[in-house]
């Protein structure tokens, strides 16, 4: 269970989470992207192909993210929804305020 925080050519910051985004280490997640939103960049991508599991934390923590990004004029994508994750965030009308892509690829072709 962890975060990967890497660059990609186009200058956005892709997050993969491994495992589960819970109370416990939701606020490593946010820790991650307001350090690279502080540091200038702009883009993020979160990528949930190796994600089983996100609580009402988690869900937060992402919309809290998105504001926060919005406001300085950046823009948050999530990818690699799994089938449960994705009717989670259509049943809580977050598919609304999210783009979301099937793959991390895709998301990265919208930047």
């Amino acid at each position: 269970m962890g975060f990967t925080v890497r660059k990609n050519g186009k200058d956005v910051v892709v997050v993969d989470v491994e495992g589960q985004l819970i109370v416990g280490n939701r606020q490593e997640l946010k820790q991650k992207i307001l350090e690279a939103l502080e540091a200038g960049d702009r883009k993020f991508l979160i990528d949930f192909t190796r994600t089983g599991y996100i609580d009402s934390s988690g869900l937060g923590v992402l919309v809290s993210l998105s504001k926060k990004i919005r406001d300085e004029g950046g823009d948050l994508r999530l990818a690699g929804l799994n089938e449960d994750l994705r009717t989670l965030f259509e049943l809580t009308k977050l598919d609304t305020l999210f783009a979301i892509s099937n793959t991390a690829t895709e998301a990265l072709a919208q930047f």
